[in-house]
């Protein structure tokens, strides 16, 4: 070490000794910015979702139920609810269903929620489901058979309406009830620029529910994209958005048989609603028997503003009358993977493909069963596919799958 060296030690430590002996106020926590406490503001918003099926067929008054909370609840850089914290509610309100074909009728309320410290604090919000009525059903059989034979219309009074059936996953947005006092020594900071694709595979349920709440097809698909660039690629691929279930459907399908493109799927449930889209690619030899779909569900997830939608794909391979308690229904293709693989290709083709990669959920789904009771297997992975219009070559080409798993490119 030279003199010169030795010399600059003691500059160092008077510096030191100085910014030390500087008055508390100029370097403490007032200079710092950071209060001592945050006030968690009366109405504050919390997004939740339900954790398992409540039915009025067998749910109680004063039953006990779980939230989950799907995004952090942040106040001023503070997480002070964390995603994945468990929120209580509880059933206040059950009617089964009722003669003259009177639904069911479920009533929840959230109670309270638990902060990132340990404490609880209120909240308010009701879900009310009532189960769909056969009012309409029944006042139609009355008077079609009181045409032919009168006094055995009555007996359509006995008619009762449906379960009301609140779904697992079904989305809540509460509200913290009254003003909330927490102390930020026992904060963490909010994260910062963390894409929300790692929460939609944290929370993205890994099946659908049936009307029931039975779980059936797997999430095998992914999109991220603007509702337009969506479904102008799947119809430059060549998809028809089907027709939805109405009274009139029956006398179309008989109408048009086998040759009805449009044939209506089954609704089934993400996140408590039915899907948003739903495509076919019918086979042109047998359009109703066979034919490539799947069902759209628009997630509450965005990345780089695009949102993030959730698909289930299967390939409908074959008619079947009177099975599974079902008057028709199709067969599938067990190999669910190959259907999410045709769909990628199928839609690299459209040039709206700007990257496709594998990931993987957090709850892997390797064997499993249809709603109808079917079996199916998979490889477990999710294949997720950003669409973006490509205006011209030079824009690069189609994206390819990429053979690990990983996080969108952005």
């Amino acid at each position: 070490m030279s003199c010169a060296d030795h010399l600059k030690l003691p500059c160092y430590t008077l510096l030191l000794i100085i910014l030390f002996s500087l008055p508390d106020g100029l370097f403490g926590q007032d200079f710092s910015g950071i209060p001592a406490s945050l006030v968690i503001a009366d109405g504050t918003p919390v997004k939740l979702r339900l954790n398992q099926t409540v039915s009025s067929s067998h749910a109680r008054v004063g039953d006990r139920l779980d939230f989950l909370v799907t995004t952090d609840v942040t106040i001023q850089g503070f997480t002070v609810i964390p995603t994945g914290s468990i929120a209580s509610a509880t059933v206040i309100g059950v009617k089964g269903r009722r003669l003259l074909g009177i639904g069911g009728n479920v009533v929840l309320k959230l109670d309270s929620i638990e902060l990132v410290t340990g404490d609880r604090i209120g909240l308010r919000a009701r879900k009310q489901v009532k189960g769909r009525s056969h009012s309409r059903l029944m006042a139609a059989g009355i008077i079609a058979v009181g045409v032919f034979f009168w006094p055995a219309a009555p007996a359509f009074l006995l008619c009762r309406g449906g379960d009301s059936t609140v779904l697992k996953g079904t989305e809540v947005t509460a509200h913290i009830d009254g003003d909330a006092q927490v102390q930020t020594a026992n904060l963490s900071r909010a994260r910062d620029n963390v894409s929300q694709l790692s929460d939609v595979m944290s929370f993205v349920p890994p099946r659908v529910l049936n009307g029931e709440g039975r779980e059936g097809d797997m999430v095998n698909l992914l999109f991220v994209a603007q509702a337009g660039d969506l479904q102008e690629a799947f119809q430059r691929g060549g998809w028809i958005k089907v027709d939805k279930w109405k009274p009139v459907t029956i006398w179309h399908l008989l109408r048009h048989r086998t040759h009805d493109a449009k044939l209506p799927m089954v609704r089934f449930y993400l996140f408590g609603r039915a899907q948003d889209y739903a495509y076919a690619l019918p086979d042109p030899t047998a359009v109703v028997t066979r034919r490539h779909h799947l069902r759209i569900w628009k997630t509450d997830y965005a990345v780089d503003g695009s949102p993030v939608w959730a698909a289930a794909a299967t390939h409908d391979v074959a008619i079947e009358l009177g099975k599974h308690g079902h008057l028709i229904g199709h067969r599938i293709d067990p190999n669910v993977d190959a259907e999410r693989d045709f769909i990628g290709e199928n839609l690299t083709k459209t040039r709206f493909v700007n990257n496709q990669e594998y990931v993987h959920g957090v709850d892997p789904v390797f064997e499993a069963q249809t709603a109808a009771g079917e079996a199916y297997y998979s490889d477990s992975r999710i294949l997720l596919l950003n669409l973006h219009q490509i205006m011209s070559s030079k824009a690069g080409s189609p994206g390819k799958v990429s053979a690990s798993p990983g996080s969108i490119t952005r």
